[in-house]
């Protein structure tokens, strides 16, 4: 028995590790892609793992693509307070694994935008450093915003970046790996460090 089940096991595991059926499995996330978010643009593609919180208010654009993990979420009501969240993703971005990005307001990313792996984006703060707070268990703490978070075209994001509520980063800027984004930067910026800071303006 103990032979027939190793076989079994043996070619089910091949089976899930086809190309056959990687490709069947991206078809039906593409699938469900298209009848779920607000705008979902042609060949773009969704990766064999993702989770995706209320895909109503997510627009992606254009050869959109994303290794595994993929997690967007977009908070419209929390504990009952009630928000009306935007994440959009304009043409030709790029995400590596294990991408987090939440919004309860607006979360903007441009075209052409790199992002490497371990990126957490969010346009919200779980809980303020207050007393009342304080007074309330973590997970059951008010989701508040300080802002949008803006990422202009031909952004390239490090790995485990982390970008705050409230931030603009100016278009072709460049996050260097771990940084901590907690203010704005204008154009060409490089930056990096926790907090982030400038380090160069880059020039054409």
């Amino acid at each position: 028995m103990s032979f027939i089940k190793k076989h079994i096991i043996k070619f089910l595991f091949g089976i899930l590790h086809s190309e056959a059926y990687k490709k069947y499995k991206q078809q039906q996330n593409n699938s469900w892609a298209k009848t779920n978010f607000k705008v979902f643009g042609k060949q773009s593609a969704l990766p064999e793992t993702f989770w995706i919180k209320n895909p109503q208010y997510i627009s992606i654009g254009d050869n959109f693509s994303s290794l595994f993990n993929l997690r967007l979420e977009a908070w419209d009501n929390f504990y009952g307070k009630s928000f009306q969240p935007e994440i959009h993703i304009g043409n030709n971005v790029n995400f590596n694994s294990d991408v987090h990005i939440g919004a309860i307001d607006k979360i903007n990313i441009g075209n052409n935008v790199l992002m490497a792996s371990r990126i957490y984006i969010s346009d919200h703060n779980h809980g303020n450093i207050s007393a009342e707070d304080l007074g309330i268990v973590p997970a059951e703490r008010p989701l508040s915003s300080k802002g949008p978070v803006i990422i202009e075209d031909n952004v390239w994001i490090g790995e485990g970046v982390c970008i705050l509520p409230g931030v603009t980063i100016g278009e072709n800027s460049i996050i260097g790996a771990n940084s901590v984004v907690n203010k704005s930067f204008p154009k060409n910026s490089v930056i990096a460090g926790i907090p982030a800071k400038l380090i160069k303006t880059l020039e054409k």
